[in-house]
C-alpha cells in the first residue's frame, strides 16, 4: 500500500526553511515530504493563503497535511472540505482560534508594531532552553526573507482567526503535537483541538513552541507512526468480496 506523502505547512515565516531538518527526519522514516513556502512580499490572510495552496495539493497520490504553528488554522480550513487524497491531519504547536484574547477592534494596532521582534525576545519565546546559535541563526535568516508588512499582515491574521466552525466539519484522522515547555501557546489551547474529534490523538513532546525544530527525532517518529498506521492492513479493513 501506498505510504502518503507529509505535505508541510510552515509557521509565521512562511518560508519552510526552519523545518528543512524535520523533512529530512521524516525522509529517514521512509516517507516523502514536501514543505511548501508562502510568497515573502504578499501580506495575505488565511482566506486568501486557502486559495493559493489547496491547488498545489498532490493530486495523485494519498497525502497528510501538517499545519505548523500559524498555519493550523489553514490546515484545519483545508481539511473541513477536504481534497480527494488527503487521509489525515497533523497539527503541531497550533491553535483553531487566536491564542491571544484580544479585541479585533485592536488587532489593527499591530500594523505600528516592529516587523520582527528582537531576537532575544522571540529566543526566549520560542525556543527557550533549547536555543542554539544555529537555530537562532536560521530563524533569523527565515525572518528576514519576509518583508515586515507580511510579518504584521501574518500576525493580525492569527489573532482574528477562528477556525473552530471548520473542526465540526471534519471527519478525518487527527495527529496533535503539543509542547510541553511552549512559551506562546498554552497546553490547554492545544488540547482544544482534539475535544472536538473522537478519532483524533494528543502526543505530548518535551520541547517549546518551536517544536519540530528542537525536538525533531521525536516529533518525526510520531508522525511516522501516525501515517504509517493509516495505511496498515487493520486500519482500513477491505470491503467483501463480490461473488
Amino acid at each position: 500500500m501506498i505510504r502518503p506523502q507529509i505535505i508541510i505547512l510552515p509557521g509565521m515565516d512562511g518560508t519552510g526553511r526552519l523545518l528543512e531538518a524535520f523533512r529530512a527526519s521524516l525522509e529517514q522514516l521512509g516517507l516523502a515530504a514536501t514543505v511548501m513556502a508562502y510568497p515573502p512580499d504578499r501580506p495575505l490572510g488565511y482566506r486568501e493563503l486557502e486559495a493559493l495552496v489547496r491547488p498545489q495539493l498532490p493530486a495523485s497520490r494519498p497525502f497528510i497535511l501538517l499545519g505548523e504553528s500559524f498555519s493550523g488554522p489553514l490546515a484545519i480550513r483545508l481539511a473541513a472540505v477536504p481534497p480527494p487524497n488527503l487521509v489525515g491531519l497533523v497539527l503541531s504547536t497550533t491553535f483553531a482560534r487566536s491564542p491571544v484574547l484580544v479585541p479585533k477592534s485592536l488587532t489593527g494596532l499591530v500594523r505600528f508594531a516592529p516587523g520582527r521582534p528582537p531576537m532575544p525576545l522571540l529566543s526566549w519565546w520560542l525556543l527557550g532552553r533549547w536555543t542554539t546559535p544555529s537555530l537562532r541563526a536560521v530563524l533569523r535568516d527565515a525572518l528576514c526573507q519576509v518583508a515586515p508588512a507580511t510579518l504584521r499582515a501574518r500576525a493580525i491574521a492569527a489573532l482574528r482567526v477562528d477556525a473552530t466552525p471548520s473542526l465540526r466539519d471534519m471527519a478525518l484522522p487527527v495527529l496533535n503535537l503539543i509542547g510541553g515547555r511552549d512559551r506562546l501557546l498554552t497546553r490547554s489551547a492545544g488540547r482544544q483541538l482534539t475535544e472536538q474529534w473522537g478519532d483524533s490523538r494528543t502526543r505530548v513532546i518535551e520541547g517549546p513552541h518551536l517544536l519540530l525544530q528542537t525536538a525533531t527525532a521525536a516529533c518525526a517518529q510520531a508522525v511516522a507512526d501516525f501515517a504509517l498506521g493509516l495505511v496498515a492492513p487493520d486500519a482500513h479493513p477491505a470491503a467483501p468480496a463480490a461473488d
